[in-house]
């Protein structure tokens, strides 16, 4: 049975709430997280050209930004990582994508690989998302997706380089 996303009318409301539920698309009632990561490609698309370094620079202030977020949503809804929070998605994919290979096909790579290490959480996402409270707790676990996203997107890239 899928579990049904119940997202609070403050998403509407609270700008904190707004871009924690990852500018409302984690107000999906149905598979948020997906909904979030989907949010992730356009910002990418945007950000794609920028030089590495400015890329990661981003993506530093997304994530400090987001921790910030993150724990002040779920402090006000009183629910630790709420489904509908999704702002960790949108972090842990262009955390994925740093430095990716250009093109539409490594962009949905990229997008599987992303919600394949966040839905299953292999050790030790699993056990940080289990110990690790707040926004830190929130973020963590798809800081580390996307950390193993991107260590197996830059493999399989250069593995299609041998081939």
């Amino acid at each position: 049975m899928i579990k049904r996303n119940h997202a609070p009318a403050s998403v509407w409301r609270n700008p904190v709430h707004f871009f924690a539920f990852g500018f409302g698309s984690g107000a999906s009632p149905y598979a948020p997280g997906t909904i979030g990561t989907l949010v992730a490609i356009p910002l990418y698309l945007l950000m794609m050209h920028l030089s590495l370094w400015v890329y990661l620079i981003l993506v530093v202030v997304i994530v400090v930004v987001g921790i910030w977020l993150c724990d002040v949503t779920s402090r006000d809804l009183g629910v630790h990582d709420h489904s509908g929070i999704v702002w960790d998605e949108i972090a842990g994919y262009l955390i994925t994508m740093a430095a990716a290979p250009q093109g539409i096909g490594w962009i949905l790579i990229g997008f599987i690989l992303f919600r394949f290490f966040d839905i299953l959480k292999p050790w030790p996402i699993s056990r940080i998302d289990k110990q690790v409270q707040g926004g830190w707790g929130i973020m963590l676990d798809d800081i580390l997706a996307g950390i193993f996203s991107w260590l197996t997107l830059q493999a399989a890239f250069l593995l299609s380089l041998k081939l």
